[in-house]
């Protein structure tokens, strides 16, 4: 499996015959438009910097809960908010597992709140979380360093962050990662099953220009 981060929760996953892209952004984020193809496409939910499939080139299947199996993968949605009032505020958000490769890897999206058990429970063992740590529309740092330790995964991949180019505020990913013994920089994650306990626990990856 290879992850590479395109900015904000935008992710390209190339894992069997797949290649998925997580939560496509619009222009308006600041980050340049990838103009990648991908055959595969979530949305954890309906704005415009986590939901511009347009963006994405070749015809992608777009899955925005529910269950998806497909050729040497499977996505699960798992449903949860965007804000700590039960989505009063800012709606709904979809988690999802991606399963390949004998790796489950999990997006957040955009986790407004503490996963509940019934939400860690249908994630199962996590390998790789993907999760948000800026703040002001999510969790922050303090709530993802919590979550963290809630859901136990081998591997962190902090996302959603304030860097040169997003266009509105976020913490930046070092008030995450200041919490760890450890935090390493890779220009992308390349991984197997039997690499997932060796390495770094918390890795930041370089924005994929």
């Amino acid at each position: 499996m290879k992850i590479k981060w395109l900015g904000h929760a935008s992710f390209y996953i190339e894992t069997g015959s797949n290649r998925v892209i997580t939560d496509p952004f619009n222009d308006e984020v600041g980050y340049p438009l990838p103009g990648l193809e991908a055959d595969l496409v979530t949305v954890s939910h309906q704005h415009y910097d986590h939901n511009a499939t347009d963006t994405v080139a070749g015809h992608p299947e777009i899955i925005t809960g529910g269950v998806y199996q497909g050729p040497d993968i499977l996505i699960k949605g798992v449903p949860s908010f965007h804000d700590k009032k039960a989505g009063r505020d800012r709606g709904g958000n979809t988690i999802f597992c991606l399963q390949s490769e004998g790796i489950n890897l999990v997006h957040l999206g955009d986790l407004g709140h503490l996963p509940n058990q019934t939400q860690i429970k249908a994630m199962g063992p996590v390998d790789i979380l993907l999760i948000p740590v800026g703040g002001r529309f999510t969790i922050d740092a303090d709530e993802a360093y919590t979550t963290v330790q809630m859901i136990n995964p081998h591997i962190i991949i902090p996302m959603h962050y304030k860097t040169p180019h997003l266009s509105f505020e976020l913490a930046p990913v070092e008030a995450f990662t200041s919490r760890f013994n450890l935090a390493v920089k890779k220009p992308f994650l390349e991984i197997e099953r039997q690499d997932l306990k060796n390495g770094a626990k918390v890795i930041v990856l370089d924005y994929m220009s």
